[in-house]
């Protein structure tokens, strides 16, 4: 249902806002108020806006990637090294050239910074709540930074001027969804378990 309503919600607002220029009167008052605070101020949106950017995404994912093949988790594995290169090539490759939205001359729909932190946000989520899910004292703050992280990310490229809000609401969805697509697609994968070679009786 999640994976649903992430890919209605992309097209609906790729419809809306295909070959657009300028922000709408939702954007526009969303963004304002965050330019502004920011004047003067554009290297906190620039840090803000990092975690979404190639290198701390990657170093996130493989730091993901290493735990899981280190409990046993091949699954979580693959998903933790899917995730970020499909949800940005899906933003980039695909849907940016489809809308071309733009921005300042930018295509920016849907934003690949958010798409990016979010997809690693839902995938800590996805791993961490999945069974053998691990004490609250560690889950519930590891999920809650990934999302606070995910938000400053928001906050960033709107202040910097990247995107428009309803980009990174696209993005968010593109992240999340494609988590979602990929954990669907690795229930399909059979668990691997050591083989079990017989014993040999001491008959034999």
């Amino acid at each position: 249902m999640l994976l649903a309503g992430c890919a209605i919600l992309v097209a609906v607002l790729g419809v809306l806002f295909a070959h657009q220029s300028t922000a709408d009167g939702f954007d526009r008052a969303v963004d304002s108020p965050v330019i502004g605070w920011f004047g003067g101020r554009g290297h906190i949106a620039l840090w803000l806006a990092y975690p979404g950017t190639t290198i701390p995404a990657v170093a996130v994912s493989a730091v993901i990637v290493v735990a899981c093949l280190l409990t046993g988790r091949l699954r979580g594995a693959a998903l933790a090294a899917a995730a970020v290169p499909v949800a940005v090539g899906v933003s980039e490759v695909l849907l940016k050239p489809l809308v071309h939205r733009t921005y300042l001359g930018q295509v920016v729909y849907p934003s690949g910074h958010v798409a990016a932190v979010f997809a690693l946000a839902a995938t800590v989520t996805v791993l961490l709540l999945a069974p053998p899910r691990p004490p609250a004292a560690l889950w519930v703050p590891a999920v809650t930074a990934a999302y606070v992280i995910a938000a400053a990310v928001v906050i960033g490229v709107i202040g910097v001027r990247f995107h428009y809000f309803t980009d990174t609401v696209a993005g968010a969805a593109v992240g999340t969804g494609t988590v979602c697509a990929l954990a669907l697609l690795a229930d399909l994968i059979p668990a691997v378990r050591p083989s079990r070679i017989p014993r040999r009786s001491a008959a034999s």
